[in-house]
């Protein structure tokens, strides 16, 4: 009897990924075809056949296979701040993007004042009771930049408390606002962002729209001075209308711990409902970067140095803030 024949059923670990790039761009995942250099769903297409294998659909759901399964395997990189290049990338803004382009109509002035790589210092306005500026901030800078730079936000301690949005948070790239992680992130040239008013800006009432807060103590300004990374005043509108706060019921605040607790038109007369932000007109402007290599290190130790530049970037911000208000037909158009 002659010796049996060992037949391999799994892939051949020579087998190589499709040769093929997706509609975004980014290398085909899949293992090629045997005698071509295509996978399943490219080698139609590369073959000069159209059918339904060639749909972006078809497309589409290889993509996502393809990034369910690298997810359930753990192949998948996290920086030591917990951001997830990928996630943010496949997830996070394509949900985000809706609302940018959609719902808020997001006009970007300036993109061109943000460079493509750190050591850089975004300083904005905070707004909007829910830090949805945030998240329109980034967008914008992946969307709208030639380069789509990475820019790591400085968040509260709240929103560290706050388990599944921490965990968000984390994943888009953001840190906890404290100078040390400010300054070794601009040491190791990262773009960094920062609201210098805190609660103080997002958590303001209604009536006082649109007019800054004070800027709290300037570490902002002691970190950029130390690196001599330039500070790119950012002006949001829009954000303060999304819920109008008419009142901060503070003994409610106090109880769960928050530095604030909104009252608007809309919440909590309709529950849920009432968290729907409304879709204003937003206007994002990035102003041109205020340098701080021209001071000596020495001068992140005086409190008249760091005040005067912090008054300079709130002042240009308030500026900007006052001519994007202009220009704006009204809170919708």
């Amino acid at each position: 009897m002659p010796d049996a024949q060992i037949i391999t059923l799994g892939r051949s670990s020579e087998q190589s990924k499709c040769a093929a790039t997706t509609s975004r761009n980014k290398p085909c995942q899949n293992f090629s075809m045997e005698g071509s250099p295509y996978c399943h769903v490219h080698q139609p297409i590369a073959s000069g056949v159209r059918g339904a294998s060639s749909s972006p659909g078809r497309e589409r759901i290889s993509e996502w296979r393809d990034f369910m399964r690298r997810r359930l395997a753990g192949q998948y990189y996290v920086d030591e701040y917990g951001y997830d290049e990928e996630l943010s990338r496949e997830i996070l803004l394509p949900l985000t993007k809706f609302l940018y382009e959609q719902w808020w109509r997001v006009e970007v002035r300036g993109i061109e004042n943000v460079p493509a790589h750190g050591p850089a210092l975004i300083a904005s306005n905070h707004s909007g009771t829910l830090p949805w500026d945030g998240a329109m901030l980034l967008t914008a800078l992946q969307l709208e930049h030639p380069d789509s730079p990475v820019c790591r936000l400085l968040g509260a301690d709240l929103l560290w408390t706050v388990p599944f949005l921490s965990h968000l948070a984390r994943k888009a790239g953001n840190t906890v606002a404290c100078d040390e992680d400010a300054l070794h992130m601009l040491k190791r040239g990262e773009l960094v962002g920062v609201f210098p008013e805190g609660f103080k800006g997002i958590g303001k009432p209604f009536s006082e729209r649109y007019r800054l807060q004070r800027f709290g103590r300037g570490g902002f300004v002691e970190v950029a001075v130390e690196t001599g990374a330039p500070i790119i005043p950012c002006a949001i509108v829009g954000a303060e209308e999304i819920y109008p706060m008419i009142y901060d019921f503070q003994p409610l605040a106090r109880l769960l711990g928050f530095p604030y607790f909104p009252i608007t038109p809309f919440f909590p007369l309709l529950g849920p409902l009432g968290m729907i932000p409304l879709p204003s007109k937003w206007i994002i402007e990035f102003g041109e970067p205020i340098p701080t290599d021209v001071f000596p290190r020495e001068a992140k130790d005086d409190p008249m140095t760091l005040f005067d530049i912090s008054d300079r970037v709130r002042d240009t911000i308030q500026q900007m803030l006052y001519k994007n208000l202009m220009s704006r037909r009204n809170w919708f158009l």
